[in-house]
């Protein structure tokens, strides 16, 4: 006769819910630990929070695309210290930081309608335009500190010898003739 293997006692150990052992009752519950002992019936439910007004919620639109707006003007002075730091040298690290100070506004000014869409209504489709006027002058920014970068690397052509392929050929007024005697 072959009977029905029987399971380990360790599985049925696991597969049962624990006993509650006397010597674990004299265990205090934790600070702020409230044993949850009442189930909540139908009547015990928190009240719904009321939903917010539309002018609330414009509000809150126009103050977040406020936050979105200074967000360039607030990376600046971590990019100025990377530049710093960089140093007038032409090497990798410094042109991908310079190409990065280009890249980032350019991308972000074209952008900007998609970055604005969340927020505009027909309530905040005015003062948003405000606040895209900031976006794009704190971008701005972002580029001047890049070109001040280029120019301090020597970049940028701002003097006369930078220009001379395109300086014409100076006539002599005079010519120093050797005397053959």
């Amino acid at each position: 006769m072959s009977s029905k293997p029987s399971t380990p006692e360790w599985v049925a150990r696991l597969q049962s819910t624990p006993k509650r052992s006397k010597n674990n009752s004299n265990i205090v519950d934790p600070p702020g630990y409230t044993p949850n002992t009442t189930k909540k019936g139908p009547k015990d439910k928190q009240p719904a929070r009321k939903l917010p007004t539309t002018e609330e919620t414009d509000t809150l639109k126009i103050k977040k695309a406020w936050e979105v707006a200074i967000a360039p003007a607030k990376q600046l002075p971590m990019s100025a210290i990377g530049m710093y730091m960089t140093g007038n040298t032409l090497q990798i690290f410094s042109i991908m930081m310079v190409f990065m100070l280009f890249k980032t506004p350019i991308t972000s000014v074209i952008a900007i309608q998609n970055t604005f869409s969340r927020f505009e209504t027909e309530g905040t489709r005015d003062k948003i335009l405000l606040a895209k006027i900031a976006f794009i002058l704190c971008n701005m920014l972002s580029l001047a500190l890049g070109i001040w970068k280029v120019n301090a690397m020597g970049l940028l052509p701002t003097t006369t010898s930078d220009w001379l392929m395109w300086e014409p050929m100076r006539t002599s007024l005079e010519k120093a003739v050797p005397l053959l005697s």
